[in-house]
């Protein structure tokens, strides 16, 4: 390819980036021309090859496009409804997904959801999710309209949290799996890849790419926007679960994000509302918060959440998301991360002070290379653009965040898309199934004590009708008899519950979050299932018919009770 005027601004900051690892650019560099250039085809040989070859032929406005990952309105990506085009409008003066992508140059389309319990709910805006073949039609249209942008040549990311457990976004018509907690009171991380490897290989038949998950927190404090979303206190124990989900989920195409960094389950405050501060000292942080994202980057994670907390030991008074030091000098510089380091949400209340424009340079400069869920994307765009032109955004600096970008569009694009009719397919379900069944825990009483003589009357704390159902059909297949009223009672409590929830004449009291709460109940037998997902009930079903054992640890302490009372 001949190299052309225009060109030679954009290969000298990708020559400059390559050797000097995005330590600074030249603001004073011409911008190439706005006119756009043939894109580079994929050579079909390494990622990282292509996307230097690619990048090369970006302009501003494609570079800038890149870093840019919003949510959308709609189910559909060229029909919406009135609402969902209102939504578009106000979010990014378009009115469908499909143009959202073509007007900015995505790099990326988050799908959002709302789910019951949910602690991120407050900035899930709209729900793209309703059943699987409409997620794949969705799917299907936002990569059509990405494949006609310059860049086209690597596939669009579309993301999503799916983290199971209270944050899931695509529940019917696939295999779901335990949460987090649960699973790391199942502590057994073959297992824990076998299960994740299943739903990767489910997401990418969907048509997604990116899964921010698995959370990386430890659980230090009694946290409840992480809750059990956490693998558990221990950081040994929470890096293994998080690295054996990474494995998983990339074994099967679909790339995985170690988050919150550097730790969000080391406060109770929640940066969907506030700018939450971790206080604990560097060496504190260091072996409890950071160790677990050390072997999630170890084990190849091809992405890293940036969280929006204030680490007063790095950087007192700056958001990690906007924090160089955080960024760019820990993560990149002493552990050694290389992939695309993603924000959490831009629309959250942590970083709501700053402008859309500013808060997206800010989150840049930084070392981010792709900013999740803008709240306007205009702004956004326009103040990339603009900062990028004037040198307030070294092209250096850019550069790098969309060869990064690239590189992992290339990778993917390595990785075949698995049929639709693997979705919640036998081999799948068994595979969650064997980690849920290992993760209930017995917190009181003798293992034989959890099996159940019926009749079984079946009672919960409000709004949980439909959880009750899933138990009650489940003890009944597994021929324990439930009756309306009289009989032995099982009482379930979850996210959200509190003292006053609980039942004094339980026989049976079982957590289905964290197990804290279960330290307050006086039941004869405590159980802990730790989600109330339909194959945590089947498994606490299996327990309570005596055909399974309670043989998981509680991963977290739970004052007055031990990690568990089944010995055997």
């Amino acid at each position: 390819m001949p190299l052309t005027p225009r060109r030679i601004p954009v290969v000298l900051a990708l020559l400059a980036t390559l050797v000097a690892a995005g330590c600074g650019g030249d603001p004073t560099a011409t911008p190439p021309s706005a006119n756009p250039v043939p894109p580079a085809p994929p050579s079909g040989g390494d990622p990282a090859n292509d996307a230097a070859r690619l990048v090369a032929t970006l302009t501003d406005e494609d570079l800038v496009g890149q870093v840019l990952m919003p949510y959308a309105y709609g189910d559909s990506a060229t029909r919406v409804s009135a609402g969902s085009a209102a939504g578009n409008r106000k979010l990014a003066g378009v009115d469908t997904p499909a143009q959202m992508v073509e007007k900015y140059r995505l790099g990326g389309v988050i799908l959002v959801g709302f789910s019951a319990d949910d602690p991120t709910g407050s900035n899930q805006a709209t729900t793209n999710v309703d059943n699987p073949e409409q997620v794949h039609g969705l799917t299907t249209g936002l990569r059509a309209a990405a494949a006609k942008l310059p860049a086209g040549s690597a596939p669009l990311l579309i993301g999503i949290d799916q983290e199971y457990g209270v944050v899931t976004r695509i529940k019917d018509g696939v295999t779901n799996l335990p949460s987090a907690l649960a699973t790391g009171a199942a502590g057994d991380p073959a297992l824990t890849e076998a299960a994740w490897r299943a739903a990767g290989t489910e997401l990418a038949a969907l048509g997604v790419n990116v899964d921010f998950a698995p959370v990386t927190d430890v659980l230090a404090t009694n946290s409840a926007v992480i809750g059990s979303r956490s693998y558990g206190a221990d950081p040994k124990a929470a890096g293994a679960q998080a690295s054996s989900a990474v494995r998983g989920l990339q074994g099967a195409g679909v790339a995985a994000t170690l988050k919150h960094f550097p730790g969000h389950g080391h406060t109770s405050a929640d940066s969907h509302e506030d700018l939450p501060q971790l206080t604990q000292d560097r060496k504190t942080l260091d072996a409890e918060a950071i160790s677990p994202f050390k072997a999630g980057i170890d084990a190849d994670s091809w992405l890293v959440m940036s969280a929006h907390l204030d680490v007063r030991a790095i950087d007192p008074g700056t958001p990690a998301t906007f924090s160089r030091k955080l960024l760019t000098d820990v993560l990149r510089g002493q552990l050694g991360f290389k992939g695309v380091l993603v924000t959490d949400g831009m629309n959250m209340g942590a970083v709501q002070r700053w402008s859309a424009g500013e808060a997206a340079v800010k989150a840049i400069n930084a070392g981010n290379d792709l900013l999740l869920m803008p709240p306007n994307v205009t702004q956004a765009y326009d103040g990339l653009l603009a900062a990028l032109r004037d040198g307030s955004l070294p092209r250096a600096r850019l550069v790098e965040a969309v060869t990064r970008v690239l590189t992992l569009k290339f990778r993917l694009a390595t990785h075949s898309t698995p049929a639709m009719s693997t979705l919640n397919s036998a081999t799948h379900r068994e595979a969650a199934q064997r980690l849920a069944t290992a993760s209930i825990t017995q917190l009181r009483g003798t293992c034989a004590a959890a099996k159940l003589p019926g009749p079984v009357t079946v009672s919960s704390s409000g709004g949980r009708d439909q959880t009750r159902k899933v138990l009650t059909e489940a003890l009944r297949a597994a021929g324990v008899e439930v009756v309306e009223q009289g009989g032995t009672v099982v009482h379930l409590v979850g996210y959200g519950d509190q003292a006053g929830d609980l039942r004094a004449d339980a026989a049976v009291t079982v957590g289905m979050d964290t197990p804290y709460l279960l330290g307050k109940a006086k039941s004869k037998v405590l159980l802990a299932t730790y989600s109330s997902s339909a194959v945590s009930m089947t498994a606490l079903a299996q327990v309570l018919a005596g055909r399974a054992q309670p043989v998981g640890r509680s991963p977290v302490p739970v004052p007055g009770l031990p990690v568990s009372s089944c010995t055997r």
